[in-house]
């Protein structure tokens, strides 16, 4: 409980008393005394509120109230003690000491708490409404409070107030559909706005289940234990018969771990989880009115306890009362044919108005409001949502889920997917049906609406790009370059490759054969081995001209190999390659850069078996960077590499601060020791680690965070994690599949300085919203209790150690003498981030002068 909240209805006492005691016995004292004490008191209570809005706490309230309530403690009680009155004198003292007692708590507390603009944290905390969490009026009356800070008039909903989110079966994205912890899941990572879907089914002797579908055989191991049916139907057993049936996933490219450990839930238990709202969904009626049973009839039994209906038949529809609950029709695939009225669920969804006699709204595929065509790319949006909002009905999308493949055009972002439904300015959808509920329910509370709000200090967290924005265009290419920088990004990188004649370009492989058509071209016969390299034989960038290379088309990269979740097809060859020099020159033009970063790997191999010196050649290129004007840039440079050796030879050569070389560990590691650490301290001022280095799982389970962030940044290391994608084979289930909860995870809980990201927009929106950063966070190992022991996956041996010697490197081979003066060398020396570096650089040149 907040201080304001009690202080100002004691300063109102106060003054209450006084002037009773003023009316009663004519005492100016009693008046002065209480008017007094409550003004100040009131003045305390509002300068506690005010900074509490600000997310602040007031000294100046902290220490007013404390002091006033002790004075008023000790003089009543003194009062009282030659009196032995009660009133006023005993009842302002006990007032008094319990204020004191209290003021003194939340000192020692650290004051009042600052709530997140999260909603579950805001119903966890007490507050002057006194609404407790579970409370499901308490819910609704917070609904002033939600998330979005967005007034209810700018939302295109029909109510004008923020969407709905309905958890289909629970979280069924992790846990099996319909289970308890599903269920619960949804109550710790979600909160205002919710509502729990449930597919209602009828036993043998009448009990409502939640079960995903009519027959129990793909969701449950019923059939392991009842191996001599030969039909698994929820008719075919009573409410006892299932009570050592377990659920199952039902979508089988999800995990398994937690199959065989959950009970099949009765309605009436559903509804007694204390969320804000349920949701049923009734299907095949005329199946159960077959079979005796009446699905009508339980429904109205539970109306009171029911927010929302849906259903996809007509006649069951029109059997219900309208004004016991929220009726909505739900929509079908578009050719499937509704029974009552023989017409298909795409003639239907063009009368509305029928539609409207019979249910308060909709539930329709989302490709009913954005059509995908056969390409997996957006058609434009059809007038569903308007019309049916003209029409007086609501609508709700439904098929969400972050783990299924959806239209190119999202990036494999399901924010962004969310986002195109509520937050285009054309239209707004009133509700989305999830197997993921935390990413439309987190959409709408903090990324909705984001270019309208009020800016608010960014995350501290720097976006590096990895080959540019290589999600969307292929890596390394000007189109890639260019939407990473209109994307948001901090540092754009470029990984530095040889051509033939010694000319550095960017690329994000030495072999051609992962990033270009070569194989399709007359190069192909160049194909070699080289075990320096590589075991498989390649194509290689040093047996091309530039002139050759630049023939070649860029083809976008997959995130994984073992997956096929193809990037973006209509842009997999466009773009060009471009040469060390192109790349700044392009990086020189936007002022939103922080600086680049140069990638130099294979270095040994190259210099000992190919006379090519890539230090020297980049060196060359990044002296003296300028414009077609002529005039230098001010640009940032910052040197990668995973060789001592290479950071060494830049650092001798070019007299480079640590704090401009990056060392890249190029493995995973599940510590690093104090030797390495001092080793790499010696050449490296940033250290760029894999995101496994910091969260290792296995079968797709978080067991540990390690702690090698903490011990590299208490070294004085910046810290950049590599790579963040959006796909959702990259992540952990514990990350819900969600790319922006990665990300969140890593800003706020490992607190890592830079982000290295194939799509630099996705960090860039989560670093706009303070809203999603306050709400709250994963906590690594717990899901791993939950799995089915039998299914977990054997226990993987421990990543290794970062020691010394994996640091340590032979002196880079010089490839041939560089004449260059010393003076030269330091009169172009590169420019840095601190402007103390560049005064010192300076200075020498001046002196050498």
């Amino acid at each position: 409980m907040h201080d304001f909240c009690f202080t100002i209805p004691y300063g109102m006492l106060l003054i209450g008393g006084g002037f009773i005691g003023y009316m009663k016995k004519g005492s100016i004292t009693s008046f002065a005394g209480g008017a007094g004490a409550g003004l100040l008191l009131i003045l305390a209570g509002y300068l506690s509120l005010n900074a509490f809005k600000k997310k602040k706490t007031s000294t100046i309230a902290v220490v007013l109230q404390t002091v006033i309530s002790a004075a008023l403690t000790l003089v009543m009680g003194q009062r009282y003690l030659l009196t032995q009155k009660i009133m006023p004198a005993g009842l302002v003292a006990v007032i008094s000491a319990l204020m004191t007692c209290f003021y003194v708590y939340k000192i020692a507390t650290g004051g009042n708490k600052i709530p997140s603009k999260a909603a579950e944290q805001r119903l966890r905390q007490d507050s002057c409404m006194n609404i407790k969490t579970g409370d499901k009026q308490g819910r609704l009356k917070l609904q002033f409070f939600n998330l979005h800070n967005v007034s209810a008039s700018s939302w295109q909903t029909l109510s004008g107030k923020p969407p709905v989110v309905i958890a289909r079966g629970g979280f069924s994205g992790v846990f099996p559909d319909s289970s308890s912890k599903a269920y619960e899941l949804v109550s710790v990572t979600t909160s205002l706005n919710l509502a729990l879907w449930c597919d209602l089914q009828l036993t043998k002797d009448g009990v409502g289940i939640c079960f995903p579908n009519l027959n129990l055989y793909n969701d449950s191991d019923v059939k392991d234990v009842y191996p001599n049916k030969n039909e698994w139907f929820s008719v075919d057993f009573t409410w006892k018969d299932l009570s050592d049936v377990n659920l199952v996933q039902n979508v089988k490219s999800r995990s398994g771990v937690f199959d065989g450990s959950y009970q099949i839930l009765t309605v009436e238990i559903v509804a007694e989880l204390g969320a804000p709202g349920l949701w049923l969904n009734i299907q095949n009626s005329a199946f159960y009115r077959q079979h005796n049973l009446s699905m009508r009839n339980y429904v109205v039994s539970l109306s009171k306890r029911v927010d929302f209906i849906s259903s996809p038949e007509i006649s069951f529809l029109k059997s219900m009362k309208k004004d016991v609950t929220k009726l909505i029709f739900r929509f079908l695939n578009q050719d499937q044919i509704e029974p009552f009225t023989n017409q298909t669920y795409s003639s239907l969804s063009k009368n509305l108005s029928y539609i409207k006699t019979f249910s308060s709204g909709i539930l329709v595929p989302k490709s009913y409001i954005w059509p995908v065509g056969s390409d997996l790319y957006l058609k434009p949006h059809t007038s569903l949502v308007t019309e049916a909002h003209r029409q007086g009905l609501q609508v709700f999308a439904s098929e969400f889920a972050n783990d299924f493949v959806f239209a190119y055009n999202y990036s494999y972002d399901p924010t962004a997917e969310y986002l195109s439904f509520i937050d285009s300015g054309n239209f707004s959808v009133d509700g989305f049906l999830s197997d993921f509920p935390v990413t439309p329910y987190r959409a709408i509370s903090c990324f909705s609406h984001l270019d309208t709000k009020e800016d608010e200090e960014p995350a501290v967290v720097t976006i590096i790009s990895n080959d540019g924005a290589s999600g969307d265009f292929p890596g390394c290419t000007d189109l890639a370059y260019e939407k990473a920088v209109k994307d948001g990004v901090d540092i754009l990188d470029c990984n530095v490759q040889m051509s033939k004649d010694k000319i550095p370009f960017c690329m994000s492989s030495i072999d051609l054969l992962n990033t270009t058509n070569v194989f399709n071209t007359s190069f192909r016969n160049l194909s070699s081995t080289v075990a320096e390299i590589q075991p498989k034989s390649g194509i290689y960038t040093f047996s091309l001209t530039m002139s050759q290379i630049k023939t070649l088309k860029p083809v976008i990269s997959n995130p994984k190999e073992d997956h096929a979740l193809f990037r973006n097809p209509r842009n997999k060859n466009v773009g060009k390659f471009l040469t060390l020099s192109e790349f700044l020159f392009l990086a020189n033009r936007y002022n939103s850069l922080l600086g680049v970063l140069i990638k130099v790997e294979n270095a040994v191999y190259l210099a000992k078996h190919q006379g090519i010196s890539v230090v020297d050649a980049v060196l060359n290129k990044t002296e003296r960077l300028t414009t077609q004007e002529g005039q230098t840039t001010s640009i940032a440079i910052m040197f990668q590499s995973t060789d001592k050796s290479v950071l060494m030879d830049f650092k001798e050569k070019k007299l480079i601060y640590p704090d401009e070389l990056v060392y890249r560990v190029d493995e995973d590691i599940r510590d690093v020791t104090d030797s390495a650490i001092k080793e790499i301290m010696s050449f490296a001022g940033t250290i760029v680690i894999s995101k496994e280095s910091v969260l290792p799982y296995n079968g797709g389970l978080v067991k540990k965070k390690t702690d090698v962030v903490a011990r590299l940044k208490a070294s004085g290391f910046r810290v950049y994690v590599e790579t963040f994608s959006n796909e959702f084979v990259t992540q952990p289930f514990d990350l819900f599949s969600d790319s922006t909860v990665e990300i969140d995870f890593f800003v706020q809980a490992v607190k890592i300085d830079g982000i290295i990201t194939d799509f630099p927009a996705t960090t860039a929106r989560y670093r706009k919203s303070q809203c999603y950063r306050e709400m709250s966070m994963f906590r690594t190992g717990e899901l791993l209790p939950f799995g089915n022991p039998r299914l977990l996956s054997p226990a993987q041996a421990p990543y290794p150690l970062l020691v010394e010697s994996d640091v340590m490197e032979p002196p880079l081979l010089d490839v041939k003498s560089k004449n260059s003066t010393p003076t030269k060398a330091m009169a172009k020396a590169i420019q840095v981030f601190s402007p103390v570096r560049t005064m010192a650089v300076l200075v020498i040149f001046f002196i050498s002068v």
